[in-house]
């Protein structure tokens, strides 16, 4: 019998501890087919954030390092200026990056530096039990938020990708989803073009990637992935910000 599909090999045999149905899972399977596809296995090095995430160096079959919460990008920054030869990425949530680590993304986006940023946005900080994160939608209910998301002049969450493409600094930035396959090819063509734009030196790049969290959610993952598609991307749109594939 033909084997239709083979699983990509900087991939590690590792038993997932995320959630059921959560979509960080998918996400580390782009992310590990694109750099096996640009054939930069052996050269690259993971920096995992404080989050869900925390243990995502362990599905990668490269070097990784574990930094303090929202210090990612600093860390990354870190690494990649002593081996300018290696491609550097962080792992991070919403959580980690768009409120601890919120100077550390602005700065080193700033800076251009020439490093790749998979922020992972599912609008909920996650691993801490639910509470409510500068991404979290109006009206969200959280723990810390029970009768829904206040805010005082009605305005929405942070939306990360809009802030840094005002930055004259950075290559590429875009936001896709992992909802449905159709998405799932977009937000890989994306990668893969954030990913090039570190290999070839054009500079800073970032891919927002909008996912589920079915448990904080309350929702099965079913109904997870079309509260995704019906209250997330009308409030976090889908493209590119800058540099779009080419």
């Amino acid at each position: 019998m033909a084997k239709n599909f083979t699983k990509t090999e900087m991939l590690a045999d590792t038993a997932t501890h995320y959630c059921p149905g959560c979509t960080h899972g998918i996400i580390h399977r782009l992310v590990a087919e694109v750099l096996e596809e640009l054939g930069v296995m052996d050269r690259s090095i993971a920096v995992a954030s404080v989050g869900c995430s925390v243990l995502s160096y362990d599905y990668f079959n490269c070097d990784g390092i574990e930094s303090a919460h929202g210090r990612a990008p600093a860390v990354a920054t870190g690494v990649k200026r002593m081996h300018p030869d290696k491609v550097v990425f962080t792992y991070q949530g919403d959580g980690d990056l768009a409120s601890i680590g919120m100077a550390e993304t602005v700065h080193v986006a700033a800076r251009n530096e020439n490093i790749t940023i998979i922020f992972v946005n599912n609008a909920i900080y996650g691993m801490t039990g639910g509470q409510m994160a500068p991404t979290s939608l109006p009206g969200m209910v959280t723990t810390t938020t029970q009768d829904g998301k206040i805010s005082m002049n009605e305005s929405g969450p942070i939306k990360v990708s809009e802030m840094l493409s005002q930055i004259d600094g950075p290559a590429h930035i875009s936001r896709v989803s992992v909802h449905d396959i159709k998405h799932m090819i977009k937000a890989k063509n994306a990668i893969k073009e954030a990913f090039k734009c570190q290999i070839e030196g054009r500079g800073f790049s970032m891919v927002e990637v909008l996912s589920t969290c079915p448990i904080n959610w309350n929702k099965t993952a079913e109904e997870s992935l079309h509260w995704l598609k019906d209250n997330m991307i009308p409030t976090f749109p889908l493209g590119a910000f800058k540099g779009g594939a080419k």
